[in-house]
C-alpha cells in the first residue's frame, strides 16, 4: 500500500455515509417541496417549510461535504465531482447520481476516471 492510498475501511464507510447522505437529502427535499405545496398552493401552513427548510439546508452542506470526501476517497474526476455536485439543486437527482455512481463502480475502490 502507497502512502497516498486509503484503506478499504474507509472506502465502505464512505461509501455507506454517501449514500445515506444521498437518500436524506432526496427525503428532505420531499418534505421541503410538500411544505412548499401546502404555504403556496392550498395558502394554509407555512409549518412545513419552517420545519423542512432548516433540515433540507442542512442535509444539503452534509451531502456537499460527502461530495468532496467521495471525491478525494474515490479518486473522482473533476466531472464526475462537479456531476456529484450538481444532483442536489433538482429534487431527487442525488438518488439518480448515488444509483448510476454505484452501478458504475464509482463508491467502490479509488479508481481514476
Amino acid at each position: 500500500m502507497t502512502a497516498t492510498a486509503t484503506p478499504p475501511q474507509t472506502h465502505a464507510r464512505t461509501r455507506l455515509a454517501f449514500r445515506v447522505v444521498a437518500f436524506a437529502e432526496a427525503v428532505s427535499w420531499a418534505g421541503l417541496l410538500i411544505g412548499m405545496f401546502f404555504k403556496w398552493v392550498l395558502e394554509t401552513t407555512e409549518l412545513g417549510v419552517k420545519i423542512f427548510g432548516p433540515i433540507h439546508g442542512g442535509i444539503f452542506v452534509a451531502y456537499v461535504v460527502m461530495c468532496l470526501v467521495a471525491w478525494r476517497t474515490f479518486g473522482w474526476s473533476f466531472k464526475v465531482a462537479i456531476a456529484a455536485l450538481a444532483s442536489a439543486v433538482p429534487p431527487f437527482l442525488t438518488v439518480a447520481f448515488e444509483v448510476w455512481a454505484d452501478r458504475r463502480g464509482l463508491l467502490g475502490a479509488a479508481a481514476r476516471r
